[in-house]
């Protein structure tokens, strides 16, 4: 999964290093709107100033286009303030009706630097490393073109419709076609402009400039946000022309409804030579953004670190710290887009996004799955393991893995039952009925010893060991140890009567129990890999022995009387046939024990 998403993130990377669109376009364009709006309006350079054609004078002249007699008073006006530059984003691309009209409006024209638009048209398509290859260009007819320079006025707009560039070159059947802005950028600074790898030269300012030599644009604000006089006013006198001395003057449509406007994260409706002006002021200024190869690395580089930690945190780290801290990553991203932002970089918000998220979501899907898998593999070998220790044993290991990691000594009850003369009728029913019967049994064993709260920690074959508040003391353990070899009897025997196969073996099948109580060793037996749970010592001892005792008998219950002691029994010849001492083998002192020939429960 690691090799996928530094794969995945590479792949991505190198996009958008080559500047080929993809959907995260689309992304980008809301990111970058945002972190517009965050950074807020700036405040524009002094020295570029529009000349809005505006309602007033689209009213004075009874519709638009403003007539070119118009326009030639309009700059003959301008250039009495001597600007250093004049700008008009106004397409003159046909003959007017009145060539006197046209003549004067060239003869303004010489009197002053000036740069008129032209406009491209592109295939979207088509381009030469990054350079936009124009099908047409529509310059200003020669008689009026031939008085100022020309350049294109066309924006590149990003997957949302937002004009986000402007391309300083193109290149056309005529050659390489400069741009709108970086003409008058020139005119201004008396300077020809040098571009090199990635950046342009404009008398001392060096611009750095995005793929295929495009300026990236930051509108100041919303519209008017640059300083803007209406013509009608320049005309009227009400502005004088003096506050366009030494000024890069830009002239153009700000009118309502006319077609000339863009969506901007400012403004819905931002005139285009707003944008233009924008550009302008950029490349005399450099104040605009920093998005160029380098940065464009930076965010390569970026994506593919965010998206191999980020499956790492995913793979190694427990899942919910790691989906936070991958988060975290990502919201520092954001956090330092937003702040290097605002000192006119332009770090890519959608690239380290989509490639780290989509490997962080397919590594969690894994993981989960996986773990799902292994916790799935974990229940049931532990419900296996279950299986192989009693359930509160198993509970207590659970929660407790130390429990008797070293030998304790402990007074408890220890109870041993056995099967008399299963072994002959095991030869008769055969393997597969003498292991169901052996089940059956062990069942109810250890179902009625739980019931009285003891804990099998063996199983012999047809018998069983018992013993009683071993997991913790327990002062009513001793008791339940007694009651419980009382049912266990009755139940054996119960059983054997009611199991068509048993019931015919009579008296040649019985159960016999042997319990004692005293200090026992509890403790882990067995290698370090293979470990068992149980009771040693001379108590678990003469329980076993007391089973012999108890065949001697004839009886099915032989207690020793230190257990019924332990249990509150002080009249113990009214619960049982028999008492008698008894020797035990491998003790040099005798025991005191009473013994039960009939299956009554005791009390």
């Amino acid at each position: 999964m690691f090799v996928a998403a530094l794969g995945w993130s590479g792949w991505l990377a190198h996009l958008h290093i080559a500047g080929q669109a993809t959907p995260l376009d689309y992304l980008e364009a809301a990111a970058t709107d945002l972190r517009m709006r965050l950074a807020g309006p700036r405040t524009p350079p002094n020295d570029v100033v529009i000349v809005a054609i505006d309602d007033a004078i689209v009213r004075r002249e009874g519709g638009f286009p403003v007539s070119r007699a118009t326009m030639a008073r309009l700059i003959e006006a301008i250039a009495t303030a001597q600007p250093r530059a004049l700008a008009v984003d106004v397409l003159f691309l046909e003959d007017g009706r009145q060539p006197e009209a046209d003549r004067a409006l060239a003869a303004a024209l010489r009197k002053l630097p000036a740069v008129l638009a032209a406009a491209a048209v592109f295939d979207e398509a088509t381009n030469e490393g990054g350079i936009p290859v124009a099908t047409a260009v529509h310059r200003p007819i020669p008689a009026i073109g031939a008085a100022a320079l020309s350049g294109l006025v066309n924006l590149s707009e990003d997957a949302a419709g937002v004009p986000r560039h402007l391309p300083l070159v193109a290149r056309t059947d005529e050659g390489v076609a400069a741009a709108f802005v970086l003409r008058t950028a020139a005119l201004a600074v008396r300077s020809d402009p040098v571009l090199s790898e990635g950046q342009v030269r404009i008398g001392s300012a060096v611009v750095r400039l995005d793929l295929g030599y495009h300026l990236p644009l930051r509108p100041y604000g919303p519209r008017r946000t640059i300083q803007t006089v209406s013509a009608a006013a320049l005309l009227d006198g009400t502005v004088p022309v003096a506050a366009l001395t030494d000024r890069i003057v830009v002239i153009g449509a700000t009118a309502l409804g006319g077609s000339d406007t863009f969506a901007t994260a400012f403004d819905p409706v931002m005139p285009g030579v707003e944008l233009l002006a924008t550009g302008i002021a950029h490349l005399t200024t450099g104040d605009g953004l920093v998005r160029d190869a380098r940065v464009r690395r930076l965010d390569g580089v970026a994506s593919v670190v965010l998206a191999g930690a980020a499956v790492l945190l995913i793979a190694l780290a427990p899942p919910l710290p790691a989906a936070i801290l991958v988060l975290l990553l990502l919201a520092a991203w954001f956090a330092l887009g937003i702040v290097a932002f605002s000192q006119g970089i332009w770090l890519s918000a959608a690239l380290p996004l989509a490639a780290a998220g989509l490997p962080t979501l397919l590594c969690a899907v894994a993981r989960q799955t996986l773990d799902r898998r292994q916790g799935l593999r974990l229940a049931r070998s532990e419900q296996a393991l279950r299986r192989l220790q009693p359930a509160a044993l198993a509970e207590r290991l659970a929660w407790d893995p130390t429990y008797l990691a070293a030998p304790l000594t402990r007074e408890i009850p220890v109870l041993f039952i056995d099967l008399t003369g299963f072994t002959g009728q095991s030869e008769r029913l055969g393997p597969v009925r003498t292991r169901a019967l052996l089940k059956t049994f062990h069942d109810l064993v250890d179902e009625t010893a739980s019931s009285h709260k003891g804990l099998v920690v063996n199983f012999m074959g047809d018998g069983a060991m018992v013993v009683f508040g071993a997991l913790d003391p327990d002062p009513a353990q001793a008791e339940n140890a007694v009651r419980a070899a009382g049912d266990l009897i009755v139940r054996t025997r119960d059983w054997i009567a009611r199991d068509p196969e048993l019931a015919g073996a009579g008296r040649a099948l019985d159960v016999r129990i042997g319990a004692h109580s005293g200090p026992a060793i509890l403790s882990r037996l067995g290698s370090d890999t293979n470990q068992q749970v149980t009771a040693t010592g001379d108590t678990v001892n003469v329980a076993s022995r007391l089973l012999a005792v108890a065949s001697e008998a004839k009886a099915r219950l032989a207690v020793s009387a230190d257990l019924l002691t332990a249990a509150g029994i002080v009249e113990p010849g009214g619960l049982f046939d028999e008492r008698r001492t008894a020797s035990i083998r491998g003790r040099s002192q005798p025991i005191e024990v009473w013994l039960r020939r009939e299956p009554a429960p005791l009390p």
